[in-house]
């Protein structure tokens, strides 16, 4: 158990990283206009927000120290 909430921490660490750093996106979709079964739609790219990366670090250095600091 304590393997696990080290592991999940140092994962969550990084990706908070990765995402204060401007690297995570993710794709949304939506429908301009739709005449019968015809269909227009435009996808845009939305930056994750920030605060996301950083409870990510938060959450990821607690789960960590607390793995760090657990007796076996």
């Amino acid at each position: 158990m304590r393997a696990v909430l080290i592991i999940i921490g140092i994962i969550l660490v990084a990706a908070g990283i990765w995402i204060i750093l401007g690297n995570g996106s993710y794709q949304q979709t939506d429908t301009l206009l739709q005449v019968g079964t015809a269909k227009i739609t435009a996808t845009h790219d939305k930056a994750i927000p920030a605060w996301v990366g950083i409870a990510g670090i938060v959450v990821g250095g607690v789960l960590a120290i607390g793995g760090f600091l657990r007796k076996s």
